[in-house]
């Protein structure tokens, strides 16, 4: 049967989802400063949901930090997990993790995975997983791992990791440090706390920075627990949002071959109260766009381009766990120039921020249960 266009699916998702939210009572409303919005709730009785990407017919697919991949239907209907994964570690920060979709998906039916793979060496790291979802929808064919971080570690945490397609078509690929290896972050001989570049095929491409010493994948380095990464439409250049320790979350660009300083220097302070590194900037090292001190651990992000939020377009919209709340970052080219926090009456821990093909804007609750909740206009705007 052949798929309905975008624009019927994105019609009818949005009378399905309205009328679902409605009758089982679950609509929420928060004033903000572009108007009343309201929260409903798309898709429930998700375990620890961490990663979410659509589909071209509109349908999402959902990670579960277990180890499962779930299609959500425009009903809110949860497909049984999808067969084909591959093991997962799930353990303390680690299992299955981020999602997207080819650039050419409608052709190659390709998506790729990061997620916490156990091995023998070490007992685990982040890794890349490419795959075509099968036409029924069931199951992963032809499921090949293309990048492994290395070293492997047998820590439990700061795996990341987010991924992003450029404009060219190659994967930048967010990677924490491990937690326990932080220093290595300044390594470039390695993956750990990077910003890696691979094409579709896990190898480096000829353009990557290539400077002595840096491992060929590795495109900046100095970062500590990227949990959100986005192409910013309007440059085509890659920003990501990462975890601070006690304070000193950061908001940056990762340019080719720079430095963005963990865990030398630092907005934020250890667990213990400690100081970290050398201060809050030094030369040579890139400064954050954006930092939040305290701690708000945020995850996930989205620049916003539709309609429905006139108001929000061009702004970048980060979810936050700690925090538990959505906050909407003011652009004015690369600086931030307001901060609005939102939707902190949910009192849910926001794991990821994407927009929809319908133009609202979706959210996953980091929970067991977990949600994919939906926030749009109350005024009912279309």
């Amino acid at each position: 049967m052949p798929l309905p266009s975008p624009a019927l699916a994105a019609f009818a998702g949005t009378m399905a989802l309205a009328a679902s939210a409605a009758a089982q009572g679950e609509l929420q409303r928060f004033k903000t400063q572009a108007g009343e919005v309201v929260v409903e709730t798309v898709a429930s009785g998700l375990d620890n949901p961490w990663g979410l990407a659509f589909l071209p017919d509109g349908r999402m697919l959902v990670t579960e930090r277990p180890g499962r991949l779930r299609l959500v239907g425009a009903d809110g209907r949860l497909s049984a997990p999808l067969g084909g994964l591959p093991g997962v570690r799930a353990q303390g920060q680690g299992g299955l993790l981020d999602v997207a979709i080819d650039p050419r998906f409608a052709e190659n039916r390709t998506i790729y995975l990061t997620f916490a793979e156990p091995r023998a060496e070490g007992n685990g790291g982040t890794s890349v997983l490419r795959a075509r979802l099968d036409a029924g929808g069931t199951a992963l064919e032809d499921a090949t791992v293309i990048f492994r971080q290395m070293p492997a570690h047998r820590g439990g945490n700061h795996f990341g990791s987010r991924i992003a397609f450029d404009r060219g078509g190659n994967l930048l690929v967010a990677l924490g440090d491990r937690f326990d290896l932080r220093d290595q972050a300044q390594n470039p001989a390695n993956h750990l706390g990077k910003v890696v570049r691979i094409r579709p095929d896990g190898g480096a491409p000829s353009d990557n920075p290539n400077k002595p010493g840096w491992a060929p994948e590795v495109w900046s380095i100095g970062h500590r627990n990227v949990q959100a990464a986005a192409i910013n439409p309007a440059t085509g250049e890659l920003w990501t949002v990462e975890h601070g320790a006690r304070g000193g979350d950061e908001v940056n660009i990762p340019r080719k071959g720079l430095n963005y300083g963990w865990p030398v220097i630092t907005y934020g302070v250890d667990y213990s109260g400690a100081k970290i590194g050398e201060g809050t900037a030094k030369p040579g090292l890139e400064q954050p766009v954006h930092y939040w001190d305290p701690s708000i651990a945020p995850s996930g992000m989205a620049f916003y381009t539709g309609d429905r939020f006139p108001a929000w377009r061009g702004d970048l919209l980060v979810g936050a766990l700690r925090g538990r709340m959505l906050v909407r970052l003011d652009l004015d080219g690369d600086k931030v120039v307001r901060e609005e926090r939102m939707l902190e009456g949910l009192r849910e821990r926001i794991r990821d921020v994407r927009q929809g093909p319908d133009g609202f804007v979706y959210l996953l609750t980091d929970a067991a249960p977990g949600r994919v909740l939906r926030v749009r206009p109350a005024d009912g705007r279309s």
